[in-house]
């Protein structure tokens, strides 16, 4: 890794480094926090745990080639150099911040209420087409995983793409201090991590303090159809690249009334649904070159309007580093889905649309959208969504109402919660048969035994519900 020889980590983090001198000048190959991961020349950095203290690892990971490790602990006999810290997370935050700064690279940081993960991964497979990109793993998008990812940058790389989450105040500026984005990408902010911020107004100012981290030449690229971010025109004195559907500011209703949202820079027209595999729509863009307007028709393999708003926010982000109309449609329109997210598994006949990684009223409602174009019977099988503050009963019963006129035969729900959105769909849509469980087993049993060939069956609930195991069982 590029200058971080244990001397400079050592001052990055204000550490003490003890331990051969000759060895103050070698830098670090990698550094990590899980022991078996350990490889020649890195850095162990041990994390206390409610049940495991990474400490405990310092001996075996020095036999597997460790460089060094840090430690809170002043430690006996080590096997090799050591720094003390006062805690081991804080330094590994300061470690990463300075890395992040030594490297030649851009950095495009991403963050919203809902869509992160899967505008990822459309931002990372349009950039592949003409850089070498790193990109968040999994959702490694925390106070951890986030500097363990940025660790994992090399000199090949010319792109990272970050995913940035949070659930509290002063996280964000946390993260983004790490991350130093020279692009910032905000998807939306919806009605997620309310027990914390507790309104939208509140998730707005927590996700915007990334904007005090951006490089000097940082641009802020946001979703100009959300009623809260369209009001961020200028962001650290450089105009917002807006993205949404049709060009023209839309008039919306909100919660303060009507208001009129942002005006597109690039923006999709003739959206058109594909069945379940795809979506159909032309982005328009303007040129940087020439300062016309370049339309690009895409198929987007994975359907649901809100993956055309990834895919904006993908031409948004590669406009401003330069691919052609090519590259951004090749990058488009190979993106994949990853499990747990509108991944579509076809079993003995059934469509599964397992989504049920996790959950909020915004993606519940995209998500129920995916399923009314299916075709054949449609089941809905949902559970509680989680973090939603004093209004949780409210947000599940909105749900429940969003069921009318979409043409879903039944729904199967689980969850003390998801009680409310059963009562909705009962009064909302006469057309859904509704079957609603205290006991996740229960509905298991009935679900497996109604479903038969031809049915489309989407499973969506927020993590903890543990609904993986219902797309286990449905595809055994």
């Amino acid at each position: 890794m590029k200058n971080m020889t244990l001397e400079h980590i050592a001052a990055v983090c204000g550490g003490t480094y003890i331990g051969n001198e000759a060895d103050k000048t070698r830098e670090i190959q990698g550094a990590v926090i899980d022991s078996r991961l350990v490889e020649k020349d890195y850095l162990f950095i041990p994390v206390r745990g409610e049940k495991v203290d990474g400490h405990s690892f310092i001996p075996s990971v020095f036999e597997k080639g460790a460089l060094a490790v840090l430690s809170e602990e002043k430690l006996e006999s080590p096997e090799g150099p050591y720094i003390r810290v006062e805690n081991t997370l804080d330094a590994m935050k300061k470690i990463a911040a300075d890395y992040r700064r030594g490297l030649d690279i851009k950095v495009v940081g991403i963050t919203g209420s809902v869509g992160k993960t899967s505008t990822k991964e459309m931002i990372a497979s349009v950039l592949a087409q003409k850089y070498n990109v790193l990109k968040t793993e999994g959702n490694l998008n925390n106070e951890i995983g986030l500097p363990l990812t940025i660790f994992k940058i090399r000199e090949e790389h010319q792109v990272a793409v970050l995913e940035m989450g949070i659930s509290e105040f002063g996280e964000m500026d946390r993260l983004s201090t790490m991350a130093n984005p020279d692009i910032c990408v905000i998807t939306n902010i919806g009605l997620c991590h309310l027990e914390n911020l507790i309104t939208r107004d509140g998730i707005l100012k927590a996700k915007t303090e990334s904007f005090a981290h951006l490089t000097p030449d940082g641009i802020a690229v946001l979703n100009g159809d959300d009623d809260k971010l369209c009001d961020k025109k200028v962001v650290n004195g450089k105009p917002a690249v807006f993205y949404g559907i049709e060009k023209a500011a839309k008039v919306a209703e909100t919660e303060e009334g009507q208001k009129t949202l942002a005006e597109k820079t690039v923006y999709a027209t003739n959206v058109e649904a594909v069945g379940l595999t795809g979506t159909k729509a032309a982005i328009h863009y303007p040129s940087k070159e020439t300062g016309g307007e370049v339309t690009m028709e895409v198929t987007i393999p994975i359907a649901g309007e809100h993956n055309v708003y990834n895919a904006l926010a993908a031409v948004s982000v590669a406009r401003e580093l330069g691919l052609t109309c090519d590259e951004m449609k090749r990058g488009i329109e190979s993106v994949q889905t990853i499990g747990g997210r509108s991944n579509l598994i076809h079993k003995n006949g059934v469509t599964i649309i397992d989504d049920c990684y996790n959950a909020n009223p915004v993606s519940m409602k995209a998500s129920i959208d995916v399923l009314s174009k299916a075709p054949g019977r449609k089941i809905a099988v949902l559970g509680d969504m989680g973090e939603l503050g004093a209004e949780e009963k409210q947000l599940h019963y909105m749900v429940g109402e969003h069921f009318a006129g979409k043409g879903i035969d039944a729904l199967y729900c689980a969850g003390i919660l998801s009680q409310e959105i059963a009562k909705a769909v009962r009064a909302c849509s006469s057309e859904t048969e509704v079957h609603d469980y205290e006991d996740k087993a229960d509905l298991i049993k009935d679900l497996v035994k109604e479903v038969q060939s031809g049915d489309t069956v989407l499973v969506k609930a927020s993590h903890f519900m543990g609904f993986p195991e219902i797309v286990k069982k449905l595809t055994k």
